[in-house]
């Protein structure tokens, strides 16, 4: 059983996998159920990757949870953990009961479709009923069952409603086929196998939707190794990652992943650390140095010192918080159930009051059913289902003609209220890779092409930085040999000749070598600007210093833009990154960022968006590596760019295509102009309903009539839905 204990003194969680969920007013329920458990603190459902973490005193019994949860409809297992925080995800909805529902329902819809030409042919009567029984009772059996677990919970849902109104229609539809066995035109076995059909495909998509939020969670687990290298008596063991344990010494080769937190016992090396800080360069790293699992090793063989391994690493803690912010709820995905919760003994009684009525006022049982089912007819949700889900996809089209990917209820309707975006640095509002942006010799134009020639064919980022430089200026670079990386330092080579070496500050003053005064102010003045500095020092003698160079990450083109247009618009910008104070304010003051907050790491800069939350501020986040997954998820809004890391994109709401940062105004606008459009979409299918219901209950509504009423709501809908792209595409 995954059990930890917290933070709080006598107290505990659990976690369950929950089976049998279809919608959010099934997760309230799970809640519910869960917190009448004498000891539950609290339950909370993340529909995302259908489990539920309970909080609950050291004394509650797991069994009694379980208890709770199958009492209320639905199967819950205990689960087990052997040290990852991660369990496996539920398998991708497959389409196939849509598309063969859709099958059998063509049939029954394309007459009444070529009755508007003229063409006036039906199927048979029994061909119809055999098309729509397996829509009703095969495809439809989802909404029975869960109907049925509504009706034991005492409420109400829109799949409650979906299975009276189409077995209302459905029913009818066998009574006419008795009483009048050659009549194909009064029979209304399409409006059921319609409904069922469409509502499918509006489930469809939300299961899809709530699949890919799982995807997050997967891409940040697949950053740990599986394996690892275990430093014994005998010599290096290779070794299933749950078999290491704190204190053991690992080794890590040139090039692989850190497969857990520790510390350097041996070695020195650079290690790619993107993935915690957003640091575009590799770090160096030496004796005593902390590495974090995940990390990628740069050049040099180390040997750790485990400090933390299974759900206590980095890693996991960013797991966590990803997990964490994914399990709170959008609204909006609620709003259809708890309106039907009201809505379906509304209409049951309705129903039931007409046929009463009618009969004692006609004496007609007849006339009063066929009143009574149109009642149950138009009051069917088709309308409601297709509310979300069209207005999403019409949405979702306009923004990828924009290069933007908008997959996140929340985000849709939270957008038009953001009133604070916050921006990570590298490869959002930066290029994300080094690049020479200084050079300063004693030696003149010589020492760039000595330079260049020790870096010949390494394929650290900084040597690729002054090989791309040296072929802007079009440099003749001569032949290096005896090419040497000196792990943690830099690189040496003989260069027509001369030993020469490309390496840290730290390197230098090993080798005792004293740059030219020169060469130190300009070293001051760009370490100030938050740049990083590298030296060329000839050892072929006393050693000297010929050169010093800085290397930093470029403003992308389209960052000033895009601040100066949130600006105009009243929204308040924030720099929040792993990086440098220094370089992180003079990018700010370049761009004219209103805050800075710097040298954060991903569970800090959580923490400042949620800090940001809780001042009452609506927050966008806009990032592109793993370091920014948590707080992406923390955020109100997540935008991610899709130049960065899959988790990044998995933890965001929004996802934009290239790496533009202007594109951040176009998916806020188009995401508030989308939720828009579904508040709206709600508001005429409740509309429709209010009137229909009505009308049908005064006997002005046929079950025909009613269905064709129902159909137009569809349409209308839909058609609202596809004027969203059309508007934006006038803008």
């Amino acid at each position: 059983m995954d059990t930890n204990t917290t933070d709080a003194p006598n107290e505990q969680s659990a976690t369950l996998s929950i089976s049998g969920m279809s919608c959010a007013s099934c997760a309230n329920r799970i809640e519910e159920a869960l917190s009448a458990v004498t000891g539950v603190r609290s339950a909370s459902v993340n529909l995302a990757t259908e489990r539920v973490t309970v909080r609950m005193h050291p004394d509650t019994p797991v069994p009694a949870l379980v208890s709770a949860v199958e009492a209320a409809g639905y199967k819950a297992t205990p689960e087990t953990t052997d040290g990852a925080v991660v369990r496996g995800a539920p398998p991708e909805v497959s389409p196939a009961p849509v598309i063969l529902s859709a099958m059998l329902t063509a049939p029954l819809v394309l007459p009444m479709v070529a009755k508007l030409f003229g063409v006036d042919e039906m199927p048979e009567p029994w061909l119809q009923a055999l098309m729509a029984a397996p829509v009703q009772f095969i495809f439809g059996a989802r909404f029975y069952r869960s109907a049925w677990k509504a009706i034991r919970a005492r409420t109400g849902n829109m799949d409650l409603l979906v299975a009276l109104g189409t077995s209302a229609a459905f029913a009818f539809s066998l009574y006419r086929m008795i009483v009048a066995p050659g009549d194909a035109h009064h029979l209304y076995f399409e409006s059921s196998a319609v409904v069922i059909t469409l509502v499918l495909l509006g489930k469809f998509l939300e299961t899809r939707a709530k699949f890919r939020t799982s995807e997050a969670i997967r891409a940040l687990q697949s950053l740990r190794p599986d394996k690892a290298l275990l430093l014994t008596d005998a010599g290096e063991v290779e070794v299933p990652i749950s078999r290491i344990r704190v204190g053991d010494r690992i080794v890590v080769r040139p090039g692989s992943h850190i497969p857990a937190d520790g510390e350097i016992v041996e070695g020195a090396s650079h290690v790619d650390e993107s993935m915690l800080t957003g640091e575009s360069l590799p770090v160096e790293k030496n004796l005593g140095d902390r590495v974090t699992g995940g990390s990628v090793n740069g050049e040099g063989r180390l040997v750790l010192r485990v400090t933390a391994t299974g759900a206590e690493t980095t890693l996991a803690r960013i797991i966590r918080l990803v997990e964490s912010a994914q399990a709170e709820k959008a609204p909006v995905q609620r709003l259809v159930d708890k309106v039907s919760a009201i809505f379906v003994p509304v209409i049951l009684g309705i129903a039931a009051v007409t046929f009463t009525a009618w009969l004692i006022a006609t004496g007609d049982a007849e006339n009063a059913l066929i009143n009574a089912v149109a009642v149950l007819v138009i009051a069917c949700p088709c309308a409601l289902g297709l509310a979300t889900p069209t207005a999403l996809m019409a949405g979702t089209g306009a923004a990828a003609r924009q290069g933007i990917l908008i997959k996140d209820a929340e985000a849709l309707e939270t957008a038009h209220r953001v009133d604070t975006v916050v921006f990570d640095k590298t490869g959002t509002i930066t290029m994300g890779k080094p690049t020479l942006v200084g050079f300063e010799s004693v030696i003149g134009d010589e020492a760039l092409a000595l330079a260049a020639a020790v870096q010949q064919g390494s394929e650290h980022p900084l040597a690729r930085a002054v090989s791309d430089f040296s072929k802007e200026k079009n440099v003749d670079v001569p032949v290096a040999t005896g090419v040497t990386a000196i792990p943690g330092r830099g690189v040496r080579a003989t260069v027509l000749g001369r030993q020469l070496e490309v390496v840290s500050e730290k390197r230098m003053i090993e080798l005792d070598a004293t740059p030219p005064p020169q060469l130190v102010k300009k070293s001051a003045d760009w370490m100030m600007l938050g740049l990083t500095v590298s030296w060329l020092v000839e050892t072929t003698g006393a050693p000297s210093v010929l050169a010093v160079m800085a290397f930093g990450d470029k403003i992308k083109p389209e960052s000033f833009a895009a601040i100066m247009r949130l600006r105009e618009l009243g929204l308040r910008t924030v720099l929040l990154t792993g990086d440098s104070a220094s370089a992180a304010s003079a990018v700010s003051l370049f761009l004219g960022i209103d805050e800075v907050i710097a040298e954060a790491l991903p569970d800090q800069k959580a923490a400042k968006i949620i800090g940001l939350r809780e001042k009452g501020r609506i927050v966008a986040m806009v990032g592109d590596g793993i370091n920014d997954a948590p707080a992406l998820a923390a955020a109100h809004i997540g935008i991610a760019m899709s130049t960065g890391t899959d988790v990044a994109m998995h933890a965001s709401g929004i996802t934009l295509m290239r790496g533009d940062p202007s594109l951040v105004v176009e998916a806020l606008e188009i995401s508030g102009r989308t939720y828009a459009k579904i508040r709206q979409n709600l508001f005429w299918a409740f509309i429709y309903n209010v009137v229909g219901v009505a009308l049908a209950a005064g006997g002005l509504l046929s079950p025909t009539i009613a269905g064709a009423a129902m159909a137009f709501s569809s349409f209308s809908v839909v058609t609202n839905s596809l004027l969203l792209g059309k508007t934006h595409r006038h803008n």
